[in-house]
């Protein structure tokens, strides 16, 4: 199986800065995407950002030009740097891990909090 394990998240006032990791390991396999999701009370499940093994980023709108997504495949790790952090952005933040065939993992969560 695939574990995926979070680290990072916590609390932070408006403007500060949180850098979030997600190691996986197990057997993984062929690794297409790895990236972040996030979950505010009330709110359904979103994309914040993803990135495919050639280096391609996608971004939610709301953290484009804040949060910088990046992977070290050798350690197949994720980071999701986050800055000028608003407390629009206080959500449980999941790292999702999907294979070359099809399956797909997520992480157990991390809580971020925002404090204005």
């Amino acid at each position: 199986q695939v574990q995926l394990v979070e680290s990072g998240g916590g609390l932070v006032q408006a403007g500060g800065s949180l850098r979030l990791s997600c190691a996986a390991s197990g057997r993984i396999g062929s690794i297409n995407t790895m990236g972040w999701y996030r979950q505010a009370p009330g709110k359904q499940r979103e994309l914040v950002a993803v990135i495919v093994s050639g280096g391609r980023t996608t971004y939610a709108d709301s953290v484009k030009g804040r949060f910088a997504i990046s992977r070290d495949n050798a350690k197949n790790t994720v980071y999701l740097q986050m800055n000028s952090l608003e407390p629009e952005d206080t959500a449980v933040y999941y790292c999702n891990l999907q294979t070359l065939r099809f399956e797909n993992y997520w992480g157990q969560g991390t809580q971020v909090t925002v404090a204005s």
